[in-house]
Order: C-alpha cells, then structure tokens, then sequence
C-alpha cells in the first residue's frame, strides 16, 4: 500500500510518502521553491517524491491531508462572533484566505496533482483528512522503534484542539486527555513572539 500524506496552505507545506508502513520519502517545499516556510501546495516536493520513488500517482492508495478543513472553520467563525465586531479586518483578511484556498480544499488538492500528472484520476485515489493531533501524534509514534509509547503533541492550535495525550499500541492510538482552545501554551508562545516583534510561524526557531 501505497499513502502520501499532504500537508498544506498554513505554513512549511511539506509531503511525506509511505510503503507498506516504511517512510520512504520527506520533505518540505520550501527545499524545492526556496521561499522559507513556503505554505503553498507542495507541488514541487511532490514531483520530486514521485521521481525518487519511481511511483505514479495512479498507483497510490490513498491521499491523506492533516487537518479537517471545515471543523476548523467553524472554530474560527465561532472564535470570531465571540468577540464581534472587534476582529473585523482580520476575519475579513482570514475568510478570503478561507473562499480563495481552504474552503474548497478538496477539489483544489485535486486540481493540483491533475498538474502534476495529466493522467490522475481522483476515482481511483481516495483522499482522506484526519485531526490535526492526530497527524502529529501518528508522525511521532508511528515511524518510532517503540511497541507502545506515551504520546504528548502541544502546539498552536489544530481544529479545536491545543494539547494531547495520548497511548499508542501497535497499529493503534487512543486519545486519552486533551486541552482544547483558547488554552494553549503554543498560542501563549506566539503571543510573546509577536510582542517581541518576530513573525509567528516563522522567526520563533
């Protein structure tokens, strides 16, 4: 079985190919396009995936994007009514990113490997999105020597979500305790970036 994992239109875009369970190739887009923290879809990344493995993308099983696109957007219109009319421009600025890109995520994600392979037929491949915690905790349990792990991820925020614990058995995760917005010591984190004058998502490293 054959999976790539997307990620993308936030920030440090990036794919990841799977075989039978084995990472066979990683990388982000910024590698290929030379824009830092590139969010734009990881085309470039992925041709260059599909060169190194000498796959095509009719042969892959499933398509798999990190977050589910919508649940998150009724976390931020909700964030935003909580506090209208202060936000105002930056609701405006944040659903034209929402209308042009994310909203129809799906058949844009489509469009774009129709690009990349003329051939591509989206019959064939299912595409699939997953929590966004969730892609964190696969990512480190997952590909790790361990039969079974404590598994902690702290970020941002993903759909609802800030922080998780969870076990990882086997082939299996549990969600075992979450922290969910606007509790988040990854946002505190970006507070104190912007406060200190850096871009968030981009100067913290």
């Amino acid at each position: 079985m054959k999976i790539l994992g997307i990620s993308a239109y936030y920030h440090d875009s990036a794919v990841c190919f799977i075989e039978d369970g084995k990472i066979i190739y990683a990388s982000q887009e910024e590698r290929f396009s030379r824009i830092k923290n590139d969010p734009a879809f990881p085309a470039l990344a992925i041709k260059d995936c599909l060169t190194y493995t000498n796959t095509r993308l009719e042969e892959i099983s499933a398509i798999v994007y990190y977050e589910k696109p919508f649940l998150k957007l009724e976390r931020i219109i909700k964030t935003y009514l909580n506090v209208a009319p202060k936000g105002l421009f930056s609701f405006i600025q944040a659903m034209h990113v929402w209308t042009s890109e994310k909203l129809f995520i799906k058949q844009n994600i489509y469009d774009e490997l129709k690009k990349i392979d003329n051939a591509f037929n989206k019959k064939q491949t299912a595409l699939l999105f997953t929590e966004h915690h969730l892609s964190h905790t696969a990512s480190a349990f997952y590909p790790s020597p361990f039969e079974a792990a404590a598994i902690l991820t702290i970020d941002g925020v993903g759909e609802y979500t800030t922080t998780t614990l969870a076990h990882g058995k086997g082939n299996k995760i549990i969600t075992l305790m979450e922290i969910y917005f606007p509790h988040s010591i990854g946002l505190l984190y970006s507070a104190v970036t912007y406060f200190l004058g850096f871009k968030v998502n981009s100067d913290e490293y």
